[in-house]
């Protein structure tokens, strides 16, 4: 194959605008060689290198001086001979695979020479930056070879750069990236982009660290875990960690939001814990002049790494549960969020963490949130109901301790008062308690929520109307909760209206039978319910099928001395 060499004694030409044609000219021609593949790929990459610095070069003001000559002289010489490598390659005219693969090597290993030397020129101050962006953004829908082209450019001006000229590749690899997320793929491709953006991460240049975080944290919230991977490999989570020691503000923030997206695979959180990850992440929770926006995604960390038992029992060791009840009594609302679930998520099925945050105070902290006299948003109070049942339900130990705080008294105050989503989440843990043990009954029983469950049977939803009859059903087990709910009379009307096999509700008929067979266990129940004007609609039920337990309650009610009197009230 022929190839038509840049003219290179152009009278006016100069040299940079010469070694910029060779280059040019190269990168060219080396994509239609077909053999040694990977090693012109290779070549490529610096020759993409080497003509986005000598286009920024030609695009300041530096002017020639004896060392850009030099270098300038240096670099035609090697693009000569690539030149000529080119040709033999095209046309397959080369004496030796492995001298062809020696000479290609060698080539490389110059042309990577040309590039650092330029990148000196620059540092050393010989050679001024240009600001100006000389390779186009590729427009959406753009070639894999273009934006990969792209991808090399500002790869070259992060390592070639100022300042300037850095955080303006940063903020374009930022931008391409929400654009196009295809770019991520070409990023984690493209030899040495990671390992500069991790490398970034550690810089003294306050604005170089926080837009590489932007990218690097782009990259950690994508779905395919084989860039997570890459970034891992490369590094990252030491870097990162040092940027919350320390970083500014809005690195500390986006380190973190970055690791909170790779810790999401357990994998990685032996990496922040192997790098001191989680002192330094529970000094930033329990430092008080910590802002909502860096202690929230600190916060989800150390909930990502709670999965993994040895680091959550280092955590308690280090005394995170202290941390965390602490920031309970914080005036930032997602702060105290985040710290409630966090303790949820460390408490979850240990019960010697659990008796640590009661012993920490923790419980009396959240039963301030409920406390009717304090301020807290809706949001805030129904978090708190939620782990309250998390973290003490499963021991009636702690069942107790929370009764003797006066929580029942809280908790009907909500069911009578509250707003609606409040009011629904009382009513469920309400529901909840109820299961727990028989001093829990006695206690809702005692408190008064007998009456407010009642109401809850006629309600619209269907899953209040279920969870206060099955309440309710649990309640009346206990002989005293019993005798409160018979005495009035429009409770049992009410629940042989509700079993009516024309009405709705067939989910909660259930238990509707069930508070009625418990209820016929005292006298005064059973006559009750006998001599309603809707008793027949026990027998009605029982005969539909709908609800099995309605013959066995026929069956009690119809024993001994009531046979004859249902007898004659069931058949008038």
């Amino acid at each position: 194959m022929e190839t038509t060499l840049p003219e290179t004694s152009t009278a006016g030409d100069s040299n940079l605008r010469r070694a910029i044609d060779l280059i040019s000219s190269l990168i060219s021609i080396s994509h239609s060689i077909r053999v040694f593949a990977g090693k012109w790929q290779l070549i490529r990459t610096k020759l993409e290198e080497l003509h986005s610095a000598l286009l920024t070069a030609e695009n300041s003001d530096s002017g020639e001086n004896p060392s850009l000559s030099v270098t300038l002289r240096s670099i035609m010489t090697t693009a000569d001979e690539c030149h000529d490598l080119a040709r033999r390659c095209s046309a397959v005219s080369y004496s030796g695979k492995l001298l062809m693969q020696s000479d290609l090597d060698v080539t490389l290993v110059k042309f990577n020479h040309h590039v650092k030397k330029l990148s000196e020129l620059y540092d050393t101050g010989i050679l001024i930056r240009s600001y100006a962006l000389v390779v186009s953004k590729p427009c959406l829908g753009a070639s894999k070879e273009d934006m990969r082209f792209y991808i090399r450019d500002l790869l070259t001006r992060m390592k070639i750069g100022d300042v300037g000229m850095k955080k303006m590749a940063l903020i374009n690899l930022h931008e391409v990236v929400v654009e196009d997320d295809r770019y991520v793929k070409v990023i984690t491709e493209v030899v040495d982009v990671v390992h500069v953006l991790v490398e970034f991460l550690g810089s003294s240049e306050v604005v170089i660290q926080e837009e590489s975080v932007k990218v690097v944290a782009l990259i950690a919230g994508f779905v395919d875990s084989s860039y997570k991977g890459v970034l891992i490999g490369a590094g990252v989570v030491a870097n990162l960690i040092k940027v919350l020691e320390c970083g500014s503000e809005v690195g500390k923030v986006g380190a973190a939001r970055c690791l909170m997206k790779l810790t999401k695979n357990s994998e990685n959180a032996w990496s922040v814990s192997a790098h001191g990850g989680v002192n330094v992440l529970l000094r930033i929770c329990g430092n008080v002049d910590s802002k909502g926006d860096l202690v929230g995604p600190a916060c989800g960390v150390l909930r990502n790494l709670v999965g993994v038992e040895e680091i959550k029992r280092f955590m308690v060791e280090e005394g995170a549960v202290s941390t965390f009840i602490r920031l309970f009594r914080s005036k930032d609302e997602p702060i105290q969020v985040c710290a409630i679930e966090f303790i949820q998520d460390i408490a979850f099925k240990d019960e010697l963490v659990r008796q640590i945050v009661v012993s920490e105070g923790g419980v009396r902290v959240l039963l301030r949130v409920l406390d009717p006299k304090f301020s807290y948003s809706s949001k805030i109070r129904e978090v708190v109901m939620r782990a309250i049942e998390n973290l003490c339900f499963t021991s009636s130990t702690c069942v107790t301790t929370l009764m003797s705080y006066g929580f029942v008294d809280h908790l009907l105050y909500y069911v009578r008062n509250g707003e609606v989503s409040v009011q629904e989440s009382a009513l469920k843990v309400t529901f909840r308690l109820c299961a727990t043990s028989e001093e829990a009954k006695k206690a809702l029983g005692d408190a008064g929520f007998i009456p407010e469950l009642v109401k809850f049977l006629n309600a619209k939803s269907f899953e209040v109307r279920e969870m206060a009859a099955e309440a309710l059903s649990g309640m009346v087990m206990v002989p005293r909760n019993r005798k409160k709910f018979v005495q009035e009379d429009q409770n049992i009307a009410l629940l042989l209206r509700l079993i009516d096999p024309g009405e709705g509700n067939s989910g909660s008929k259930k238990f509707l039978i069930s508070i009625l067979m418990s209820l016929t266990n005292c006298n005064s129940g059973r006559k009750k319910i006998i001599s309603s004007s809707y008793a027949k609609n026990i027998e009605r039920l029982a005969e539909s099928d709908i609800c099995s337990d309605a013959k066995r309650l026929v069956k009690k009610l119809s024993t001994n001395r009531f046979h004859s009197i249902l007898s004659r009230i069931w058949h008038s």
